[in-house]
């Protein structure tokens, strides 16, 4: 399978990269900074708003998966408004995929958002839900944003919701829940990624939303 991943220079996005090689697959990694990923990967250095590049990596891919995100300090972009990725990156640049995708002919997605999305919120901790008021706010209504164009882009979609993110190894499966349920609140970003590339291989799964987080 050919799989594009939006996003892949590092956190998820290059954990994935990594899982989707070491499977057999044919990888094309798009980022803004280039990444450093296993050999064979093809990689796109470019801006995900920019239409033109997206579409020219959107050729001849069977899948495309998104890991967008802002990797600034949370509560200094809250305090300044300002980062080094617009602070809309998550929708505006997942509009852009989508219509490429479109142009050529590539039907299904993975969407990587994070729990506390939509109904999810209230399964979260009270500090958890400090955080999201008061530190990434803009960040959780981008995320809003960005799930409801993928569930009206008449796509094959799966949009994968982890709980908090961490880079310690983790081999143990990770629990994956349709219903929105959460028994831990932290959950490894290869545990992810595995989750991630499984939905990818998976031509006949249904358009749903899958709550990822380490077993109990």
């Amino acid at each position: 399978m050919r799989v594009l991943v939006v996003g892949a220079s590092k956190g998820t996005g290059a954990e994935l990269v990594a899982e989707l090689a070491e499977r057999g697959h044919v990888v094309t990694a798009y980022s803004r900074q280039p990444g450093r990923h296993p050999d064979g990967v093809r990689t796109i250095t470019g801006d995900v708003l920019d239409a033109d590049t997206v579409a020219k990596a959107m050729v001849g891919q069977d899948a495309v998966a998104v890991t967008l995100g802002i990797p600034d300090n949370p509560f200094r972009v809250r305090l300044t408004g300002r980062a080094s990725s617009p602070l809309d990156v998550r929708s505006a640049g997942t509009r852009v995929v989508l219509d490429a995708m479109r142009e050529h002919g590539v039907g299904r997605i993975v969407v990587q958002s994070t729990y506390g999305i939509g109904d999810t919120y209230r399964h979260l901790p009270l500090a958890l839900k400090a955080f999201f008021v008061l530190g990434i706010k803009p960040q959780v209504q981008d995320h809003e944003r960005q799930e409801q164009m993928v569930r009206a882009s008449g796509l094959a979609w799966t949009i994968v919701r982890p709980t908090v993110l961490h880079d310690e190894p983790a081999d143990e499966p990770a629990y994956v829940d349709a219903r929105d349920v959460a028994p831990t609140m932290k959950v490894s970003r290869r545990q992810v990624a595995r989750v991630e590339a499984d939905a990818l291989e998976d031509p006949h799964a249904p358009s749903q939303v899958l709550t990822v987080t380490a077993r109990p």
